[in-house]
């Protein structure tokens, strides 16, 4: 499960029953800890409490409050997913010059199964159950906001502090999933790389109130779990990292032959 893997067993066209289980008993273990009225009420009140000690600081610690504006920021989302990228494509670091292609295809076909069990199943249990919420920032009394304390922020860096439908955490699970798969894989500094990204990734919605912390550590990981498991355990991905190939190869070939583009591992398999 390190670099000494081939590209060819990176990813084996194989059902892991084991895993796929453990991944789908611990999403609906999650979930119904998330509805059962009694586990609901710790939920609940960890939701409060983790708002209160994030949010409150906001108002009387200005360094503190600008950090967390700039980081509810959609170009740092952006930055951000380029820098999570840049993760899976860097040779040599968790993935060799000549598998960086195919975990790139990994994670891109692991994304767009997310979307699709988002969209096509947990969508539609939304607006069923009336599982949908507002965000702590326009439901809890003395919520700071961050469009109150930069004002113009919102229009110019489109600053986001609030939503009337949080749940579940959607930039959550995308990262989640990216951290189940370099973490599959990554070893020793790397593990403690990747988890702090995740931990410091995962903050700025928090600490701004656009989500409170169970759509994260349930809506978000629940997705993450579904997907990472009907993604990873099963020859999906395998089969999707060879459908990808095909499909990009004419392009890949025609980068290989251009200057400096074709130096790069991604292009060059090296």
């Amino acid at each position: 499960m390190s670099q000494i893997k081939t590209t060819a067993d990176l990813f084996p066209a194989r059902w892991h029953w084991r895993n796929l289980f453990i991944c789908n008993l611990l999403a609906a273990l999650l979930l119904a800890s998330w509805l059962l009225p009694i586990t609901r009420q710790l939920w609940d009140a960890f939701d409060l409490w983790l708002f209160h000690w994030l949010n409150a600081p906001l108002a009387t610690h200005p360094i503190w409050a600008k950090t967390w504006a700039v980081g509810n920021m959609r170009p740092i989302d952006a930055a951000v997913g380029l820098i999570m990228l840049t993760t899976i494509i860097k040779s040599n670091w968790i993935f060799s010059g000549a598998q960086v292609r195919r975990a790139f295809y990994a994670f891109f076909a692991l994304l767009v199964l997310l979307l699709l069990i988002r969209i096509a199943l947990f969508d539609q249990a939304l607006k069923l159950l009336h599982w949908q919420r507002a965000s702590p920032s326009l439901k809890v009394e003395g919520a700071v906001r961050l469009t109150a304390l930069f004002p113009g922020w919102e229009q110019k860096w489109y600053l986001k502090d609030s939503s009337q439908q949080c749940f579940p955490g959607d930039h959550a699970s995308v990262l989640f999933i990216w951290t189940a798969m370099l973490c599959y894989f990554a070893r020793g500094k790397q593990l403690f790389f990747v988890w702090g990204l995740t931990v410091l990734y995962l903050l700025p919605r928090l600490v701004a109130g656009a989500h409170w912390g169970s759509d994260v550590f349930v809506g978000g990981l629940f997705l993450s779990l579904i997907a990472f498991g009907w993604g990873f355990y099963t020859p999906y991905v395998a089969k999707a990292q060879d459908l990808l190939e095909r499909l990009t190869l004419p392009i890949i070939q025609i980068l290989a032959k251009l200057p400096i583009v074709r130096n790069i591992s991604f292009i060059s398999g090296r």
